[in-house]
Parts: C-alpha cells; sequence; structure tokens
C-alpha cells in the first residue's frame, strides 16, 4: 500500500486563516510522514539478512542466499552482483571507498571485494557463522560477529588477516561503531549489550537491557545513543557512555534491524508484522510519531543518509512447512521470484 499525504488548499477568506495557511507547510515538514515512494522487484530464490547504503556511492548492497545483490539507490536498476558466496549474512564498507567485506556465515569467512568492479579479492576464515559486521574507522578493522561461536573476529583491513579474535559473553547480533573507537553489540540470548575497545580488542562493558533478544542497532552518534530492538515490541535507547536505558518505546513486532536519521532525528525500526516504527530522538521521552504499514516479513532495513530514504527487504512466503524434531519454528517457503526491496521516505 503506498501512503500519500494529504495536501490542503488555503484560501485567504481571514487573515487568521491566512497566518494558519502560511505555517502550515513549515508545520507539515516537521511532522511529514514517512510513506512508501515505490519498489523494486530483485527477483531470484532464497531467503536474505542485512542490506547496506553505501551514500557516496548511490549503492544499496543486499545480501540474498549465496550472493550479494548491487543496486543503484537512485533508480534501483541492478548495478551487478558478487557471487559464489554460501550463505550471506552483511557488508560492511571501508572508509576509503575501496573494499567491502561480506560475512558468509555458511563459509565461516569474511569475504573481500573490490568496489569497483564486484570482485572477491580475498577469504579470510573467521568463527562459526558470522553474522553482523561493522567497519571500524579508528584502527581501520572489521569487526565480524560470530553467531554460533560467541565470538568476533577483529580483521586489519590494510593487511586483510586477523588480528584478534575476542571471546563474548553469548550469541552476538548486529553490531554498531561509535566512531571514537568502540564498538557496540547486542547479544541476544543475554539480554544485553557489549561494548568493546577496539585498541585493545577486549570487551569493556555488559549492559542488561530489560528487553528479550535484542537484534538490530543502530547509533546516535552526536548524542551518544544506541537504539536495541527487541522482542515483545520494544526499542531499548541506551546511553552508550554510561549503558542506562533511557526509554523503551514500543515498537512492531518481530524486528530485525534499526536505523538511524541524523539529520531529522529520528530512530527506525523494521518489522517482521510489516510496519516501520519511527521514533522521536529529538524528545527526552523518545515517542513513537508512526507507524507505518510496509509488507509482511519486512524486517531488515538501511538508512540512506544522502537521499534520506529507507531501503526494507522482502518477498510473498507460501506455506509453513510442518514442524520437525530438528525444526520445530520452521519458517514459511519463499515464493521464486518475489523477492522486492521497498523504497520509504518523507
Amino acid at each position: 500500500m503506498i501512503h500519500l499525504r494529504n495536501r490542503g488548499t488555503c484560501r485567504p477568506l481571514l487573515f487568521a486563516t491566512a497566518l494558519l495557511c502560511g505555517v502550515a507547510p513549515f508545520v507539515a515538514h516537521a511532522q511529514s510522514p514517512y510513506h512508501l515512494i515505490t519498489q523494486w522487484k530483485v527477483g531470484g530464490e532464497g531467503g536474505w539478512d542485512y542490506l547496506t547504503a553505501d551514500a557516496a556511492a548511490h549503492r544499496l548492497y543486499i545480501t540474498h542466499g549465496p550472493r550479494v545483490e548491487v543496486l543503484d539507490t537512485d533508480s534501483g536498476k541492478p548495478v551487478g552482483a558478487i557471487t559464489g558466496l554460501q550463505g550471506t549474512h552483511g557488508v560492511a564498507l571501508d572508509a576509503a571507498g575501496k573494499y567491502g567485506y561480506i560475512s558468509d556465515g555458511r563459509a565461516n569467512a569474511v569475504v573481500v571485494f573490490d568496489r569497483s568492479t564486484l570482485k572477491t579479492v580475498a577469504s579470510i576464515p573467521a568463527g562459526t557463522n558470522p553474522d553482523g559486521i561493522a567497519y571500524e574507522p579508528v584502527t581501520k578493522t572489521v569487526w565480524a560477529f560470530n553467531g554460533r561461536s560467541s565470538n568476533a573476529t577483529v580483521i586489519d583491513t590494510k593487511t586483510q588477516k586477523v588480528v584478534a579474535t575476542i571471546a563474548l559473553p553469548g550469541k552476538p547480533e548486529f553490531p554498531v561503531a561509535d566512531g571514537k573507537g568502540n564498538v557496540y553489540d547486542n547479544i541476544e540470548d543475554k539480554g544485553e549489550i557489549v561494548r568493546l575497545d577496539a585498541a585493545t580488542k577486549k570487551v569493556t562493558a555488559e549492559w542488561p537491557l530489560g528487553c528479550d533478544s535484542p537484534s538490530g542497532m543502530a547509533i546516535d552518534r552526536a548524542a551518544r545513543h544506541l537504539f536495541s530492538v527487541c522482542d515483545g515490541k520494544k526499542m531499548a535507547v541506551v546511553d552508550a557512555n554510561t549503558g542506562k536505558v533511557l526509554a523503551t518505546p514500543e515498537i512492531g513486532d518481530g524486528p530485525d534491524a534499526a536505523g538511524f536519521d541524523p539529520k531529522n532525528k529520528v530512530a527506525f525500526s523494521s518489522n517482521g508484522d510489516g510496519t516501520l516504527t519511527v521514533v522521536d530522538a529529538r524528545k527526552s521521552s523518545f515517542p513513537v510519531i508512526q507507524n507505518l504499514t510496509t509488507q509482511k516479513g519486512a524486517r531488515t532495513m538501511t538508512f540512506d543518509s544522502a537521499n534520506g530514504r529507507v531501503y526494507l527487504a522482502t518477498a510473498e512466503f507460501g506455506p509453513r512447512p510442518a514442524p520437525t524434531a530438528q525444526s520445530p519454528h520452521p519458517r514459511p517457503s519463499i515464493v521464486p521470484d518475489t523477492f522486492t526491496v521497498l523504497v520509504v521516505g518523507r
């Protein structure tokens, strides 16, 4: 469903009316809701995970089973793909604009590719099932968080070599870097955030969130706020210096990713129930200002700072397989050739 904003008309019958008409555009801009602008059909088969926007290059990287799709963020047209992978989860980009890093979970590796040619240049062994991945700019390192071995693999981007493996207190999920030498990661099975020092490569704090199964995370680097999305329809807003939980606004059900717009000071949660929750980060209470209907399954997203748009991935679903002892909660089947990117903006 495409949500269109209402446009009012101003008739100068009264001076007061004219004044109201004069301020209405400003109010509408300040509170303008997000809406579905368009959608791009990607097609193909298989599941997907995180998306990453390269704002400077106007590219969108989408992990899609054994490949990474690359789209133009303005037109949605395919730029190319990184192939020959096994089971992709996330993409991190270096600050120099030269290399990208893919967490290939099934291969237990981080795959390095050239961003100009999309050709693979290295495959670096990681822990078991590398999932969330982030670039840390102070030390120029890439951090891959390994979901099944409960540790983090740290890669020096100058040498493309592993320089550390750091034990974690539980199963890691999505990480963020604060640009000041700290990396934060959700620990899903303990309901907490860990803070890691990128220079010493050590865990420096463990902070309980008070919510279950945190997955996606975003950061407001200026205000030093973290946004972790959890099961139970909660977003935990956390002070990145002290670990104090500042608020827990209610979000949609089944979230898996989060984003932050530093210009408009809003945080996003993409939810599997087919909603995108928008939270006002200017206010100390962090109120929800919108729950936009998207599409069922659109639970991963990325924010593009170049155009202010949110990109979400989903597909159409078939019947859910019968539960088995090995898979007591099976996911529904994905209808082939229905993989789609939803584009949301103001």
